[in-house]
């Protein structure tokens, strides 16, 4: 049997560091990021089945939110205001990560490659998966924000702002009530939290 590095490659997620134009009191890399995600958007799919009564797989949404940010194995966390600079940069960035998971993909064993595949290669199907997982991640993003504001860094006052605009902007039911309900609790000391 072919042996696979795919496993070792995404253990490696743990490397990339996150926020590189930023000055950061607490470090993040993409693996604990990836996690963060995960479990938000899990949160996220849950007020869409319970509370809003949508058709979703809260397992399926946690599982592609884990992957989210693989290609950043090889790219590195790429700042947004340069991924996002304009179309150019974010249609070629794009297709760098498409190129990337492809790559991972065929890391894989045959056998594997049918249970990977939906979770690296985009699908116009699971465009709403996505669309959650991207919630998620800009909560995340959001918190993150919030941490470093707690802990003094005045550094992400104008990242806090654009992504909780942002946040808004999406007008997704199931971010209004996370938000609304348990993004209290990140401004809390674990004494505060019972």
């Amino acid at each position: 049997m072919k042996k696979s590095n795919f496993f070792a490659f995404i253990s490696r997620m743990k490397y990339i560091d996150r926020w590189g134009l930023m000055r950061n009191i607490n470090k993040e890399n993409v693996s604990e990021h990836s996690l963060d995600v995960a479990v938000i958007a899990h949160a996220l799919a849950i007020i869409q089945k319970k509370r809003l009564n949508m058709d979703v797989n809260p397992e399926q949404t946690a599982l592609y939110a884990i992957y989210h940010d693989v290609s950043e194995i090889f790219t590195g966390d790429m700042p947004t205001p340069v991924k996002y600079y304009n179309s150019v940069i974010k249609s070629a960035y794009k297709e760098v990560e498409l190129s990337v998971n492809e790559r991972l993909l065929n890391m894989l064993p045959e056998d594997f490659k049918a249970e990977f595949e939906d979770v690296l290669i985009p699908k116009e199907e699971d465009k709403e998966i996505w669309k959650t997982v991207k919630a998620a991640d800009k909560i995340s993003a959001y918190i993150k924000c919030l941490e470093e504001e707690k802990s003094g860094n005045k550094e992400f006052l104008k990242a806090k702002q654009s992504l909780l605009l942002a946040i808004k902007n999406m007008n997704m039911p199931e971010v209004k009530i996370f938000m609304d309900e348990f993004l209290e609790g990140y401004s809390l000391t674990l004494d505060e939290m019972e």
